[in-house]
């Protein structure tokens, strides 16, 4: 056995089951073994969508997104989607090839050659390995899915130098148990329990570190009656329930509930800019008694605590919920609903009719997954939207805010999850940034269904432009007959004059079991 077919036996043992890559002449021994495993190969149209697709496969399915890339050119086209992953705490695993080891580092000018691709990677990778044989490789890949077991994952890189991909594997080490998130310590709930009970006004917010906690959430909230504010990430949690705030901290609806409250417990958040500032107006202040729950002991340090926890999110929130008092009527459900009305005010008419176009797709078709990109819908839905499901709300346009980032993204969602309807409303700028994936949806057969809200360029930064008295250049981009392109690829496609009827095409794209494109046309 190569070193190149260990590595697909040792991704079949962890139980990788789909991988997305474009092969190449430095990757071909890589590749040997993977027609004969059970993995399942997607080809993107570029190492960008390769990347995106990771990420909505591994948002999607619980489980790492792999992406096998080739040298040079191919790692660094992964840089985007890596940097997006990193930001919202994603599980990725880039493998890659490198040149062969003796020319690593000399400037001998061979094909893809970087000056130091490895160092390059580990600027935005958690971290980022050479292997030289395959017991470096087990051990490399063991330590990549500890860090997605037992931490605040994020983007891994290995990399694999040309003459040993090809090179005698040996016997194949045995796989060792993976690392656990830490248990909440007694002490630490002791002392949140003790603040907790003493809070009149308390305050949950919840960030995509605790998407998967929904049952302990809800418990804690309903026995302290404090209102939960969700973050993007979040939101999906409890949906319509009376203590729900599905509202951006950003508002100034939602930082008066923050201010007024006296004791605020952050779950599975960072308090990143594009949560709480997210227009960059400042105004936000962290609160003075806060409880943070987090799984990364970094990140906990980032800011300042009154009680810090590190501890997976459901672990820690089932055991405060269990060891908190009914704390009565506190008014909860009174200040969340106060400060949902407000906040929807606040966003005003113009966002709010954007906003119908998202709920439009969540009452159309119940329980959809919705992975967005950049576009005025997406925007106006990130500041005040209650989804139906934990984790079937996320888009590209906060934390690293790439750009493209929807389309490839719903495709790996879709792969993940093929039973489950896919919706990516996209702008028809952002969509020309990965337009050829389309082609990826139909071999894949991955069911998107593609919403293009086409309004003739980058009408966001055009107003952003003219807010700061700049005078709008490079905002118009010709957007192409979709239709056309749609049909090129053998995708149904209709056009909309404005979302009037979109819920009819929703049913009619759904009902065909396959890729579909409805562009909606906006003046």
């Amino acid at each position: 056995m190569t070193l190149g077919e260990a590595l697909i036996s040792l991704l079949e043992a962890y139980g990788v089951d789909t991988v997305f890559g474009i092969p190449g002449v430095h990757t071909i021994e890589l590749y040997r073994g993977l027609a004969r495993s059970k993995i399942r190969h997607v080809t993107p149209r570029h190492e960008q969508g390769a990347g995106f697709m990771a990420d909505g496969y591994a948002r999607v399915s619980g489980k790492p997104g792999v992406a096998l890339l080739i040298t040079g050119p191919g790692v660094a086209n992964a840089i985007t989607p890596m940097a997006q992953a990193r930001a919202d705490s994603i599980p990725m695993l880039v493998i890659s090839g490198v040149n062969q080891s003796a020319t690593l580092g000399k400037g001998f000018g061979y094909l893809h050659e970087l000056p130091d691709q490895h160092g390059m990677m580990a600027k935005v990778a958690l971290s980022s390995e050479r292997v030289t044989d395959v017991e470096a490789l087990a051990a490399a890949l063991a330590r990549a899915f500890d860090i997605f077991s037992s931490g605040r994952p994020g983007p891994v890189h290995i990399e694999i130098p040309l003459d040993v991909m090809a090179s005698e594997a040996g016997p194949m080490p045995s796989l060792p148990a993976m690392a656990k998130a830490p248990e909440p310590r007694a002490d630490m709930i002791a002392e949140a329990v003790r603040l907790a009970d003493a809070a009149k006004a308390p305050l949950i917010i919840a960030g995509g570190g605790a998407k998967h906690a929904g049952a302990p959430l809800e418990l804690l909230a309903e026995k302290l009656d404090a209102p939960v504010v969700l973050t993007i990430n979040g939101r999906g949690l409890m949906h319509r329930h009376p203590l729900v705030v599905p509202a951006s901290p950003s508002l100034w609806a939602t930082r008066r509930l923050m201010a007024e409250a006296d004791l605020v417990i952050g779950v599975g958040t960072e308090f990143g800019q594009t949560d709480f500032d997210l227009n960059a107006v400042g105004g936000f202040e962290m609160p003075t008694n806060l409880i943070r729950i987090d799984i990364d002991s970094e990140q906990l340090a980032r800011r300042p605590a009154t009680l810090t926890i590190q501890a997976d999110s459901a672990d820690a929130l089932r055991a405060l919920a269990v060891a908190v008092q009914p704390a009565g009527v506190r008014g909860g459900a009174g200040r969340a609903e106060a400060t949902r009305v407000a906040a929807f005010e606040e966003i005003g008419a113009e966002m709010q009719e954007q906003l119908r176009l998202v709920e439009t797709i969540r009452d159309t078709l119940p329980g959809s997954i919705i992975v967005g990109d950049s576009t005025q819908p997406v925007y106006a839905a990130n500041l005040y939207y209650d989804h139906d499901r934990p984790g079937g709300w996320f888009n590209g346009s906060c934390g690293f805010g790439a750009l493209g980032y929807g389309p490839a993204a719903a495709i790996g969602a879709a792969i993940a999850r093929p039973d489950t309807a896919i919706v990516c409303p996209c702008g028809d700028g952002g969509f020309q940034f990965t337009l050829p994936e389309l082609g990826a949806a139909v071999e894949a057969r991955a069911n998107v269904i593609f919403v293009i809200w086409n309004n003739s360029g980058y009408r966001e930064i055009e107003t952003s432009m003219r807010g700061a008295g700049v005078e709008p250049v490079g905002v118009s981009p010709a957007p192409p007959d979709f239709l056309k392109i749609a049909g090129a690829y053998g995708i149904a496609a209709e056009r909309l004059a404005g979302s009037d009827g979109l819920a009819e095409a929703l049913r009619r794209a759904r009902a065909t079991a396959a890729p579909y494109l409805i562009e909606i046309t906006v003046d």
